[in-house]
């Protein structure tokens, strides 16, 4: 599983509700990423808010892997505060994962490390459920790069829609060519 392919994971898995980012390194696109190359990162949504925006540049030279880029945005007002915030499960390095936050939980933050040996990354989210909430469905998006070391944009397309989860797939033949 690619670093890109995570980017994917990340997009896939949304939810629908009818009811800033974070500062770190700076590419030369511009960019503000949260980690460096092959290093482990923890970016978490200030208290009340869940990921809406991911943005990932992608470089073979530096181990195959990618800078990262979160936004927040805060949660509908008639949610109310989250009433429960926890670390998921870790999705292993090298291996394909889907992972949807437990206890209909939201994606408020993601962490991150690097193994050189598998040219991928392990992943965590931090989720938070909040107890006023409307009813949702979930889907996955197509929005997704169609090569692995493309770069990544996913940026939720309106208010009321945030990520629940991540699926995604791992390629020791692409790692290889």
């Amino acid at each position: 599983m690619s670093s890109a392919h995570v980017l994917q994971a990340l997009c896939l898995l949304m939810v629908f509700s009818t009811a800033g980012a974070q500062h770190g390194y700076m590419h030369d696109t511009g960019e503000e990423w949260v980690n460096t190359w092959r290093q482990g990162f923890n970016f978490q949504c200030p208290h009340g808010e869940v990921l809406v925006a991911i943005r990932s540049y992608f470089s073979e030279k530096e181990g195959s892997d990618r800078l990262w880029n979160f936004e927040c945005q805060r949660t509908p007002y008639d949610w109310g505060e989250p009433n429960e915030c926890w670390w998921d499960d870790i999705n292993r390095a090298g291996l394909e994962w889907s992972s949807v936050c437990t206890n209909n939980g939201l994606v408020a933050g993601v962490q991150s490390k690097y193994f050189e040996a598998v040219l991928d990354r392990e992943w965590q989210f931090y989720c938070c459920r909040y107890a006023r909430r409307c009813p949702y469905s979930c889907w996955k998006t197509s929005d997704v790069p169609e090569h692995h070391k493309e770069e990544g944009e996913m940026v939720i397309p309106s208010y009321g829609y945030f990520i629940r989860g991540a699926q995604t797939t791992f390629s020791g033949v692409l790692r290889s060519v």
